[in-house]
């Protein structure tokens, strides 16, 4: 930095997408970046002439836009990446991932495998995260030294776990969490029930009354499946939407992940509520989930966000395949190839997963104000020229191996597509160390 302008950096990228507003496209204009804040956004000839001697990146074939928010991620399966494929979601939960979590689940685990997700997230230009896993402590351990930002989740869940022997401790130990870490601006939470299916009226209650007291949004798996409110139906006579209603549990705190089983009344319920909506399509395509109605929740105006599920079902953390994935899906659904268009995809991927969470006042959208986590693309490459559309180029063409820069908080994290802090080989030599464990838990179970 000068010593005229000790803490301003400067970005000027050929193309600027601030998503807000949400088709809004700026050519040769700069980001100002002040102690780790988008302090101005001027045409780049202004910012030269006002602040010649600041710190300069110049990205003269690149796009830049807000730090990718993968909504719903497991970061530590991770390490489960590919042990069970091609079944649907509850053989494989049941016979394969249950039982290795069983054995292998503890700090060493949820570290390694959120170090190696955060690492993965981090090159593909995500900057935050929100994670739902057993032993958050480590997985803020891992995203911290990575330099993200993470809404954790404090899972709930009726079976014992290795982290907690019932819900009551669950939720004890994440009080404690909070409680530890509520100073952190780059540390959420969140309470994370896991689904109607695994979580009982009495649990439920108690997390909707700490969401109340807490302000915590509630991260929960919801109608995943076509089995799931089958299933409801014939034990209690009610779809679990309608149970969650019941329980008080259907209100703006409430972020419900993949949703492929909804009917007009819930979609319309859900809008009333202020209920969001975080949308996983390649997970519930490769377990053959279903389809959210992502175009019939966004008219109704539903806050729709996005991510990628963990690596075990999906079976990467790729935001930007994951955003061509749910544009490309929504439009057959819909029978109409101009729902859920590049643009859409582009917020749900940034602020409409940061809305979900509480987290749109700082993140999301290139805005005086929030904090500059910002990521550059270079779209000088075969495969995504010629650009006339960046927004449909960065959603239809680009590969998440043209990132090339990476800011969290002002701070360049990735420069000309290279880490500048992280041991990569190292993360993976310590990842690689859990195979032949899996594979003997596997085989023992």
């Amino acid at each position: 930095m000068t010593a005229d302008h000790p803490h301003l950096r400067i970005l000027a990228p050929r193309w600027l997408i601030p998503i807000a507003p949400q088709d809004l496209v700026l050519e040769d204009h700069a980001v100002v970046i002040r102690d780790g804040e988008i302090d101005a956004i001027l045409p780049r000839d202004v910012a030269r002439a006002r602040f010649e001697t600041a710190e300069w990146t110049d990205l003269p074939e690149h796009a830049l836009i807000p730090g990718l928010v993968n909504g719903h991620t497991h970061a530590a399966m991770t390490l489960m990446r590919g042990i069970a494929g091609d079944l649907p979601l509850m053989t494989w939960l049941e016979d394969h991932i249950w039982p290795v979590e069983g054995q292998m689940l503890g700090m060493d685990f949820v570290r390694d495998g959120t170090m190696l997700a955060a690492l993965e997230m981090l090159r593909g230009g995500t900057t935050c995260m929100a994670d739902m896993y057993f032993f958050p402590e480590a997985a803020i351990e891992a995203t911290l030294e990575a330099g993200l930002r993470g809404v954790f989740g404090i899972v709930v869940i009726d079976a014992p776990n290795p982290w907690a022997a019932s819900p009551n401790e669950a939720l004890s130990k994440g009080i404690d969490l909070i409680d530890q870490w509520r100073d952190h601006p780059h540390v959420e939470f969140a309470l994370a029930p896991h689904a109607p299916y695994t979580v009982g009226d009495a649990a439920l209650k108690r997390v909707r009354t700490l969401s109340d007291q807490l302000d915590l949004p509630v991260h929960m798996h919801v109608h995943e499946t076509a089995h799931e409110v089958e299933q409801a139906v014939a034990a209690s006579g009610e779809r679990p939407l309608a149970r969650l209603d019941r329980l008080g549990l259907i209100n703006e705190h409430l972020v419900a992940v993949h949703m492929t089983q909804l009917e007009e009344t819930e979609i319309r319920q859900i809008a009333r509520a202020g209920t969001h909506v975080l949308h996983s399509p390649q997970s519930n395509l490769k377990l053959a989930s279903g389809f959210c109605p992502v175009a019939r929740l966004l008219d109704a105006g539903v806050n729709v966000g996005l991510g990628t599920d963990g690596a075990a079902s999906n079976n990467d953390l790729d935001m930007f395949d994951e955003m061509r994935t749910a544009a490309l899906i929504a439009k057959p659904l819909a029978e109409d190839a101009s729902v859920v268009s590049a643009h859409e995809a582009l917020h749900m991927a940034t602020l409409g997963s940061a809305r979900a969470f509480g987290l749109d006042d700082r993140i999301g959208s290139i805005e005086p104000g929030k904090r500059a986590d910002l990521v550059a693309v270079n779209l000088d490459e075969p495969e995504t020229q010629p650009v006339y559309d960046p927004v449909t180029t960065l959603v239809y063409s680009t590969s998440r191996r043209q990132v090339s820069h990476v800011w969290v908080d002002g701070k360049p994290l990735l420069s000309g597509g290279r880490l500048r802090h992280l041991d990569t080989r190292a993360i993976i030599e310590r990842a690689r160390t859990w195979h032949d464990p899996i594979v003997r838990a596997r085989t023992n179970r």
